[in-house]
């Protein structure tokens, strides 16, 4: 049975491990296609241009926003964050899954211009283990942590409109979970219409 490919939004507090889960899904299983955003914000130690994010300036990211050349931008920690359209509309096409990894407002967007697009937030075991993951990567200073912790107070309150969330406790857990969720999404009729008609036909062949 072929299936379409959906557009899957992964979001999470700072610190949850979204981008571990992410990578998670990616290096498991080969029916993925992670969308690259892009930021003004700098490299992290390890990340890669064109990989991690499309690092680029404030000017040029506002030159993309001009040309309509994102599905859905958002200003998050005084950076801007998007998602470039050319390469989420070709992977749609060709049937795969497109995972986004973006903030709330970000994926609030995009389920509204894609209704039948997968939302699904990644929650921490508690706010105390929240705080102790921002402290521990020890990548950001006091100050950008409490910033963090105030930004995830104020997220908290959007994620009813999620379709799911998945606690991350344990990452392989966690990953397993993920991709459950995906493939029972995968399983709702507006994603299986050839088939369903398929079948639809054959039992009023059978029937004539």
């Amino acid at each position: 049975m072929n299936r379409r490919g959906i557009l899957i939004v992964i979001s999470g507090f700072a610190g949850t491990g979204k981008g571990t889960i992410v990578k998670g899904l990616l290096s498991k299983y080969d029916d993925f296609a992670l969308s690259v955003s892009m930021t003004t914000r700098n490299p992290r130690p390890g990340e890669v241009n064109g990989e991690s994010y499309f690092f680029v300036t404030k000017e040029e990211f506002e030159k993309t926003i001009k040309e309509d050349g994102l599905i859905e931008y958002a200003s998050y920690c005084d950076n801007y964050y998007g998602t470039p359209k050319a390469y989420v509309e070709e992977q749609l096409a060709k049937g795969r899954n497109v995972i986004l990894e973006i903030e709330i407002q970000g994926a609030l967007i995009i389920k509204e211009k894609f209704p039948d697009s997968m939302l699904l937030f990644i929650m921490p075991p508690s706010a105390k283990e929240l705080k102790d993951r921002l402290t521990g990567r020890g990548t950001e200073t006091p100050d950008v942590i409490a910033k963090r912790m105030r930004r995830a107070a104020d997220e908290s309150e959007g994620i009813e409109k999620y379709d799911y969330i998945v606690v991350n406790d344990t990452i392989d857990k966690c990953v397993e979970d993920t991709y459950n969720i995906i493939e029972a999404y995968h399983m709702r009729p507006v994603f299986n219409e050839d088939f369903i008609n398929t079948v639809r036909q054959g039992l009023k062949d059978i029937n004539n």
